[in-house]
């Protein structure tokens, strides 16, 4: 037994010391594989720790300027400071209250509409970062189970009281504000903290403690400055700032494009049509950054471009006078007769070279009763359409032509045509018998009449009273589609082409009409026009019936550096034939006659019969009514005017429609009249620089 018991005892020693030496080896191969990390891996391993990350984000540039067809800038870029964050990845809500709070002591978001701005909900987002433990505790007594992670924020939100949120200072104001403009970033895309009213010393203060305000940076900004003040402002349009962004219709539309959420976009006119002209292109940073999201590096790899600058058709001299034209005779009109005149509130004037289409100005007028003020309203001349008047009667002869139910020289007796059941149609006066140039320098419209009876099938003359006519429905509504058809070949009823985002076609009259309608289409008294339309009927006629496309680009310019000259061209916008009408050129030259004699001896002599640019045209004065939730309140004229000069080598055509006026006051002439004279004036005037130039 007791042999046994040593021998146990001898078998001890060698087993402890074969798990001592087992122990051994196995710290030996331990501290062997850290020599191995430490000495051989150790270099690798500590840059993975120090590994950092490269991402690319994109900074905006400013827009292209736009400029007149003399080189005068009309749209240009104004230099503001600007404070911007550009978020770091993983940044969370925590992150941004400090900076926010670190930011509000070198910044002040005074602006009060911004402060105005802060929500209630703001004001709890702020209180429960500043108190998160103690709100969520609020939570225990509230079963959250079947509350996904949105609802419960919510609901967290909803606990903090009024009285809790209702004595933040101004400081914390401050904070809040600030915070509000820092969770708008996305990351990597520079968001606009402050760009309004930047102070120096604001911009050196950021500019001086970047190292203590990660994702800051003091930096320019650019807004639009506007030279000629309001002057075209509704043609040239806007653009969005970036605290909006892309308007949220158009996100996915823009970003598709390469475009970021808070850029600026043209949201009107000119700015919008021709968008991708004015963007530029972007400047490309590269950021290199570590994995807790601090900056260690940035690096420039695209060069930002501005965007291309925009040369118009328009003349901003002569564009300024056409303004002050048509503003002043409307406020004297307005004056001299108040009370016929008041439902007078716009005047609109198109004018245009009718062999290019270029736009030399565009001109509109709206009076604000309630304010007793008038306001630039351009856009209405492509967007509001009216009854023209006697102004389309070129328009009604030459159909008359085409459809052969006249021929020139074609005589009709001007006296009241009587149809049963009709009201009596009839001119201003009764003409007796008349050619169709007569027509159009006396303006009958029982002329345009009979072309309207006679393409309805009714070729009885003199028209028998109170008969009814030899013709069906069908027949009525043939005619009419037949007449807006051939009007359609002048723009008139369709789109002209402008190059601008809306444009009206005016208002096509559908459906069977009474016989009545069709003679009143053939005298500008029932479907409806745009001053445009207008004028690029005029310029049609003008043009030897070739229809041409209106627009204000003349050219768009690569940019460079110097702001005193223009870069390079890169598009020219070339004239545009639209089509043809389908009238012989000895019919169109008869119209052109015509509307000769309206400017000599007939309806406009008394404005143009002693000019020395041998102007042509046609007047117009359709009779309309002003209703309100159907009661009519006032019978109103809205008066027209179509011209052209010189008669010979037309080089510039004009339109101008003023809708519910008064009787007799001459408004559309004596514009019209002014319009001209200044524009060969301006012509004369800078013919004699470029002379002096030479």
């Amino acid at each position: 037994m007791s042999k046994d018991i040593k021998k146990k005892r001898a078998q001890l020693p060698f087993r402890i010391n074969i798990l001592f030496f087992a122990i051994f080896l196995m710290f030996s191969v331990l501290i062997l594989q850290l020599g191995v990390v430490q000495i051989l891996n150790g270099e690798a391993h500590q840059e993975e720790i120090e590994r950092t990350n490269i991402d690319t984000t994109s900074v905006p540039v400013p827009r292209g300027r736009i400029l007149d067809t003399n080189g005068n800038v009309i749209v240009d870029n104004n230099a503001m400071y600007s404070i911007t964050y550009t978020p770091p990845k993983g940044v969370q809500a925590k992150d941004r209250l400090q900076l926010a709070q670190k930011l509000a002591d070198y910044i002040e978001m005074g602006q009060e509409d911004r402060l105005k701005r802060i929500t209630d909900r703001d004001k709890r987002e702020y209180y429960y970062l500043l108190n998160q433990k103690d709100v969520d505790e609020r939570l225990n007594d509230i079963d959250t189970s079947e509350m996904d992670n949105a609802d419960v924020y919510n609901h967290t939100l909803e606990l903090i009281t009024e009285e809790e949120i209702s004595d933040f200072s101004d400081d914390d104001m401050e904070i809040i504000a600030i915070k509000k403009e820092l969770d708008k970033a996305y990351s990597l895309t520079p968001q606009v903290i402050k760009n309004e009213d930047v102070s120096a010393e604001e911009y050196a203060t950021v500019a001086e403690n970047l190292d203590k305000l990660p994702g800051i940076n003091a930096t320019t900004d650019w807004d639009r400055l506007y030279p000629y003040d309001n002057t075209l402002s509704s043609i040239l349009g806007g653009i969005t700032s970036q605290e909006q962004g892309i308007p949220a219709e158009d996100v996915q539309a823009y970003l598709s494009k390469g475009y970021s959420r808070n850029d600026r976009v043209g949201t009107s006119g000119i700015e919008q049509q021709y968008e991708d002209f004015l963007r530029g292109r972007k400047e490309q940073i590269q950021y290199e950054t570590r994995k807790n999201g601090s900056i260690v590096g940035t690096e420039t790899v695209v060069e930002g471009k501005r965007g291309k600058d925009l040369v118009l058709t328009i003349d901003m001299e002569f564009q300024e006078k056409v303004d002050e034209i048509v503003l002043d005779e409307m406020k004297k009109v307005k004056q001299q007769y108040p009370g016929p005149n008041q439902h007078l509130t716009n005047a609109f004037a198109v004018v245009m070279d009718p062999k290019t289409g270029e736009l030399l100005a565009m001109s509109g007028v709206n009076y604000n009763k309630e304010k007793n003020e008038y306001n630039d309203a351009a856009f209405m001349a492509l967007a509001s359409a009216y009854e023209p008047g006697s102004s389309v009667k070129g328009a009604s002869v030459l159909a008359g032509y085409e459809s052969g139910v006249i021929s020139p020289g074609q005589v009709f007796f001007d006296n009241p045509v009587r149809i049963a059941s009709t009201p009596v149609k009839k001119s201003v006066s009764n003409l007796g018998y008349v050619t169709d140039l007569e027509a159009l320098e006396k303006s009958s419209n029982v002329y345009m009449f009979y072309i309207a009876l006679r393409m309805m099938g009714e070729n009885r003359h003199p028209y028998p009273d109170n008969s009814t006519l030899n013709a069906s429905w069908s027949e009525y509504n043939n005619a009419l589609n037949d007449l807006q058809n051939y009007f359609n070949q002048f723009g008139l009823g369709v789109s002209t082409g402008i190059d601008f985002p809306h444009e009206s076609t005016g208002v096509r009259s559908n459906g069977a009409p009474n016989p009545g309608n069709v003679l009143d289409f053939t005298i500008g008294q029932y479907d409806t026009y745009t001053t445009l339309q207008l004028a690029q009927y005029v310029s049609t006629i003008a043009n030897d019936g070739y229809r041409v496309q209106p627009h204000f680009l003349k050219q768009v310019h690569d940019p460079i550096a110097s702001f005193d000259e223009l870069g390079p061209v890169y598009y020219t916008k070339n004239t545009q034939v639209m089509n043809r009408i389908d009238m012989s050129q000895s019919e169109i030259e008869r119209v052109q006659n015509g509307f000769k004699r309206v400017y000599e001896s007939g309806t406009a002599r008394g404005y143009f019969q002693d000019v020395d640019y041998n102007p042509a045209g046609k007047t117009g004065t359709a009779e309309t009514s002003i209703y309100d939730d159907g009661k009519k309140l006032a019978d109103t004229n809205s008066l027209s005017l179509v011209g052209y000069a010189p008669f010979d080598e037309p080089e510039v055509a004009f339109a101008i429609i003023v809708p519910h006026t008064g009787q007799g006051n001459g408004i559309n002439g004596k514009i019209g009249r002014r319009i001209l004279d200044a524009y060969f004036e301006v012509k004369e005037e800078q013919d004699e620089e470029n002379a002096v130039d030479e």
